[in-house]
């Protein structure tokens, strides 16, 4: 990208905040590396989008996707959490391992309810205003103003100030840089392919850093939102932070190399490259999840009378592969010694695994399933 400045840094009296260009503008692609991995990032993304469409009740299978995304974003700023233990009732987590639970619940609450949003609100600062303050409702830093532009300095790395890695702009500039990203997002007079758009969006976000706290969180969930909103996924079904934390540190490396050395062209590359790598995974899970669905129904049919009760365990497993006896019988519609027989049933066929040890309130996994992601 030729000619790009990232921005500048500005004395502040006893400490340097970085003021990042506007990115409402013209831009130029000369690249042939950056143009070839665009292409493969674009057919990749394509098939994923095309594969999901074939995918019978997509819905069920999204909201695995959504607890994984939410437990990897989580995981990258230091929340223990994994994806088992999202899948828990609140009162089955250890007391220790809650408030992180609560936050990932919060990630997944934000990200759905933004989805549903775009059918009536674009993509835009009211609606990353809006996720943001579901992210951090009764959670660690629910008092670092929710749903609000910060009113003060903020911070990346380091104790304080004087020892911070990175110093985002002065608060003071965050609204007119907010209202510049949402400008650029609906520019359409600007060319720049979507993915490097979404890119550079990102980019810029965690640039400007417009919140307290929960940045690195509504940055990476504002991706599957943009792909949404343009229509490049017509369902939310691609998602970079399982690639963004195996590589943690090349993320935050090409970030800082954009303002550092101008290179936007590198974080570009690392962007495309998780667009390729993490399309090719969600086709293989949905492949996957395709055969498994194929295997399972096959293996109930020899349950006989009791099959039809079997798929409806099953099919509300694909939603939440956890489950306890009440909730099979509350799918089922029937007793509980009959709920126990058919349980005991999918543990034979080694469909159901027990997880809990305990003589009560067991809980059972679609292990098979869950190791799919």
């Amino acid at each position: 990208m030729k000619g790009f400045l990232a921005g500048r840094y500005i004395n502040q009296g006893t400490y340097k905040s970085f003021q990042p260009e506007k990115i409402n503008r013209k831009w130029h692609v000369e690249d042939m590396e950056l143009q070839n991995l665009l292409s493969k990032a674009d057919r990749q993304l394509g098939r994923l989008d095309m594969y999901s469409e074939y995918i019978p009740n997509i819905d069920l299978f999204i909201s695995m996707h959504v607890a994984k995304e939410a437990t990897k974003s989580s995981k990258i700023e230091g929340t223990q959490t994994n994806i088992e233990d999202v899948l828990l009732d609140k009162e089955d987590v250890s007391v220790e391992k809650r408030n992180d639970w609560e936050e990932v619940q919060n990630y997944i609450d934000a990200l759905n309810n933004a989805v549903m949003s775009l059918k009536d609100l674009p993509f835009s600062t009211r609606l990353i205003k809006q996720a943001h303050k579901i992210l951090l409702r009764g959670v660690r830093g629910e008092h670092k103003q929710p749903g609000e532009f910060r009113k003060s300095q903020n911070w990346i790395g380091g104790a304080s100030l004087s020892d911070a890695v990175f110093i985002p702009p002065v608060h003071t500039s965050v609204n007119e840089l907010m209202g510049d990203l949402e400008k650029f997002v609906h520019n359409s007079e600007i060319f720049l392919p979507d993915l490097l758009k979404i890119a550079l969006i990102h980019y810029q976000f965690e640039t400007i850093h417009p919140f307290l706290d929960g940045n690195g969180r509504v940055g990476r969930l504002l991706i599957p939102l943009y792909l949404v909103e343009k229509a490049i996924l017509k369902k939310p079904v691609m998602y970079l932070s399982d690639y963004l934390e195996r590589n943690r540190m090349l993320y935050y490396d090409n970030l800082s190399v954009v303002r550092e050395k101008n290179n936007i062209t590198q974080w570009f590359k690392f962007f495309l490259v998780g667009i390729i790598e993490t399309s090719k995974n969600g086709i293989e899970t949905f492949d996957n999840i395709l055969k498994l669905k194929k295997k399972v129904e096959l293996q109930v049919q020899s349950l006989g009378s009791r099959a039809p009760s079997a798929l409806k365990v099953i099919e509300n497993l694909y939603d939440r592969p956890l489950m306890g006896s009440a909730k099979a019988a509350e799918v089922t519609g029937l007793s509980l010694p009959s709920v126990y027989k058919l349980i005991g049933d999918l543990e034979n066929l080694g469909i159901l695994k027990e997880i809990t040890g305990g003589k009560r309130k067991r809980i059972f996994v679609f292990d098979e399933y869950l190791k799919l992601f």
